[in-house]
């Protein structure tokens, strides 16, 4: 789980300061090289709700084994990938890869130990993979420069070989409740729901209204099919009453908002040290370790929370990353902008790693892959999307990493971040006034 978490963050972020050589070395430029970043986001997210499921279902083991294997794979095409189009397509089968991987590995960890140590044992594991995030930034300039931006793909191969050989040597674990059979009519409605809606949200604005209008129109009726599919299955895909643990929904919630933060703040930081401080792109990765580092040891402290603070948390990490992004918009000092990084990165890796453990412990065990797949569907996609601001910032007619688009597009996520935390807030007052009437206390949470 460790070397699957840490290949997929590598290429989640040791691509950031390469997207200056991706486009010329692909003739591509301005919002086109987004799509090396945000298709393999969306990939990942369209897919992992039907893969956490599966894995319950066919074995968590095989289905880790499957993810890796792809993964490692489609590593090895964007590594000889000539042209944007054969990165991107690339892209999306690497995001297949990472579907299966990280729900199936989180409910893998979470059925294999026991209550009193599965929430350490997956901080800490999260933790491992984290340090890609770390590091990421620093490989991805020093390989750019003195290699190339391809070598951070090659990376991928040897360690998808030995994740594989290491979970090779792990015990099946599945869903023994459940029948084999496979809710096939609402994984292909859902997978195509969210196929839709991301084309809708992510292209909508070069769309004529007509075309958005009929997108909407036609993920909506997915949508409905879906959930009238999950209420007559006899075995759902998704059993409609996770939708009613509140401390689920609102963690996986909260969750997007964190996730889309630090997508954001991953993507926009490392371009602004090259270009608001003009540093090289191996100097930019430097710099960037101190937030990375720090991103990476706050991480497994999440699992050390109980799960009657997690919300509570939440909220607060929510704003404090809206004050940290809003700082950086506004701070003129390279070493307090630096220092601002750091503090932020802290805050973002206890939110995001919160999410991921939290949601896991207020649910069943046995349902826990379909868990820990709708969870990563939601934060992978909202983090997809949420990229879509941040195009501007690679455009080489404006220089990358320009100070005006880095600002925009940092202010814009502090705001939803700030929204998001206000919501949240306003949900626990709402939860803790009715628990006090002694009408509701969570007694009709599912898995609560």
């Amino acid at each position: 789980m460790s070397l699957g978490v840490f290949c997929i963050q590598l290429d989640s972020f040791g691509l950031n300061l390469a997207l200056p050589r991706i486009g010329r070395d692909l003739h591509a430029g301005g919002a086109g090289l987004q799509w090396v970043i945000s298709a393999y986001l969306l990939s990942t997210g369209t897919l992992m709700l039907g893969a956490g499921r599966l894995g319950d279902l066919f074995g968590r083991r095989r289905l880790l084994l499957a993810g890796l294997a792809v993964f490692g794979a489609s590593s090895l095409v964007c590594a000889l990938a000539p042209t944007l189009s054969v990165l991107v397509g690339a892209r999306v089968a690497q995001g297949a890869g990472a579907a299966m991987i990280m729900p199936v590995g989180l409910s893998l960890l979470t059925n294999l130990y026991p209550a009193g140590s599965r929430g350490r044992a997956t901080g800490r594991a999260l933790g491992i993979g984290g340090i890609a995030t770390a590091c990421g930034p620093f490989i991805g300039g020093a390989l750019t420069e003195s290699v190339s931006w391809r070598a951070v793909f090659w990376i991928n191969v040897p360690l998808a070989v030995l994740g594989a050989v290491c979970a090779s040597r792990t015990a099946e674990s599945c869903d023994t409740s459940a029948p084999r059979g496979v809710d096939w009519s609402g994984l292909v409605a859902v997978t195509a729901a969210l196929a839709v809606l991301c084309a809708v949200i992510d292209r909508g604005p070069h769309w004529p209204w007509p075309a958005v209008l009929a997108g909407v129109s036609f993920d909506a009726a997915l949508l409905i099919l879906f959930v009238r599919r999950e209420r007559a299955a006899a075995h759902p895909l998704v059993e409609l009453s996770l939708f009613r643990n509140g401390p689920y929904v609102a963690l996986t919630l909260a969750g997007a908002a964190a996730n889309t933060t630090t997508v954001m703040f991953l993507f926009v930081v490392p371009l602004t040290l090259q270009g608001q401080w003009n540093l090289s792109a191996f100097l930019a990765g430097t710099a960037f370790l101190a937030p990375a580092l720090a991103m990476a040891l706050a991480g497994p402290l999440a699992g050390r929370v109980p799960p009657r603070g997690a919300v509570r948390l939440m909220a607060g990490c929510l704003c404090g990353g809206a004050l940290v992004l809003a700082c950086l918009a506004r701070t003129s000092s390279f070493i307090l902008y630096v220092a601002v990084a750091a503090v932020g990165g802290a805050i973002l890796g206890v939110a995001n790693s919160l999410t991921l453990i939290a949601t896991q412990g207020v649910v069943r065990p046995e349902r826990a892959g379909e868990a820990s797949g709708v969870t990563k569907t939601v934060i992978t996609v909202a983090a997809g999307l949420g990229v879509g601001p941040a195009g501007a910032v690679t455009d080489q007619d404006r220089g990358v990493g320009s100070e005006a688009a880095a600002d925009t597009a940092l202010l814009i996520t502090a705001c939803g971040c700030l929204a998001a935390c206000l919501v949240l807030a306003a949900w626990i007052r709402l939860r803790e006034g009715v628990g006090r009437s002694g009408t509701g206390s969570g007694a009709g949470e599912s898995g609560g």
